[in-house]
């Protein structure tokens, strides 16, 4: 017994020993001078954000897996970001406060987990990702992030704030690092303690579900000026590619083609088989513009844009919830094509027949 208790003292002393005390110290980071502050705080050793633009990468080996745990209080009116798994400044996962939301617990959109992919944050694309959580400007907040595989749990203020059963960036392992307008205190990483967290990916609530349209055809990206909002038809000679859904039924375009740096087109192509000509509705989520035809005919075009009158519930976010329409189907073979077009954030569409009653889904 005496042997047991010995074991498991050093076990939890070594497990102890692990968790590192990261330094608040200018030596530890790089950072932009001006942008960055090493200080004490509310009587604790910090690191003070001082600009929305602020950024401090932490020197040092990557992270994995295991927990980080940090004091922040935010300030400005700006967000503040905390990053993991940092390749490089365009392929790092995130996990942010929506500043302006402080002192509003049951504000929705307080606290995102968002990938960036080739710089691009997905934020418009995921957003079930986000949640509400009680923090406030003025005092420390804390936060832990468990972090296995592709899940992660968050934490403020000791709860529960967001589940995500799979991480949805390019990298596994990479840099830590801050940004926006904020103090940082007191970080802790514990590489390897997950908490019993499995690193297997969660379950994806869409997969039962044969609605969604998963299979298409993708053309190449062409540019496209932003004063063309019309399209009288679509190219009849195109390059085609084949592209599949990813979890929730996204057609994640910006992993496809990466950033956009002016409007870019795609068009996407697939076919719905009917046993007889029949009316069925569609649902659509799609960022930003899209153009819909159905056997070489316009039925739907619109605009999903964020902070302005034009864009879809729930607000400018790409969700089948964005709009619906019916497609009029012929008995046999009806060639479905999309264009869609971006220059904001995430590029994609999540597409789901209402029933598929007399209809099959085909390629």
């Amino acid at each position: 017994m005496k042997r047991k208790i010995t074991w498991v003292a050093l076990l939890f002393t070594g497990m102890q020993a692990m968790a590192q005390q990261i330094p608040l110290k200018a030596g530890k980071w790089e950072f932009i001078p001006g942008k960055v502050q090493f200080l004490t705080h509310r009587d604790v050793p910090a690191m003070q954000l001082t600009a929305p633009d602020s950024h401090a990468l932490l020197k040092g080996p990557d992270f994995a897996d295991g927990t980080i745990e940090y004091d922040i209080e935010p300030f400005g009116d700006n967000f503040t970001a905390m990053y993991f798994r940092r390749a490089n400044a365009g392929e790092k996962e995130c996990f942010y406060f929506r500043t302006p939301f402080a002192g509003n617990a049951y504000a929705p959109q307080g606290v995102q987990y968002v990938p960036y992919i080739d710089e691009v944050n997905l934020w418009d694309m995921l957003y079930h990702f986000q949640g509400n959580a009680s923090f406030d400007k003025g005092r420390w907040n804390h936060v832990k992030l468990v972090i296995s595989g592709r899940q992660m749990r968050a934490y403020v203020n000791h709860q529960p704030v967001l589940q995500v059963p799979y991480l949805e960036g390019n990298t596994s392992r990479g840099g830590i690092a801050f940004d926006g307008q904020a103090y940082i205190a007191n970080l802790v990483i514990k590489p390897g303690e997950t908490e019993g967290l499995s690193p297997i990916p969660g379950n994806d609530p869409t997969f039962n579900d044969p609605r969604y349209l998963r299979k298409w055809l993708v053309s190449k990206p062409d540019s496209l000026p932003h004063e063309l909002d019309m399209l009288r038809d679509f190219p009849k000679q195109v390059s085609w590619d084949s592209i599949a859904a990813e979890r929730r039924g996204l057609i994640n375009l910006t992993r496809q083609f990466g950033k956009s740096s002016t409007r870019r087109i795609v068009w996407l192509k697939t076919t719905i088989q009917a046993q007889a000509a029949v009316m069925k509705k569609i649902h659509l989520g799609f960022s930003d513009d899209v153009w819909v035809y159905l056997n070489g005919q316009p039925v739907y075009l619109d605009k999903n844009t964020f902070g302005t009158p034009l864009a879809k519930v729930p607000a400018g976010r790409c969700t089948t919830d964005n709009t619906s329409f019916y497609l009029p189907l012929k008995a046999g073979a009806n060639e479905l094509v999309m264009g869609v077009a971006n220059d904001f954030y995430g590029w994609g569409i999540i597409a789901r027949m209402d029933d598929l009653e007399g209809i099959r889904l085909t390629i």
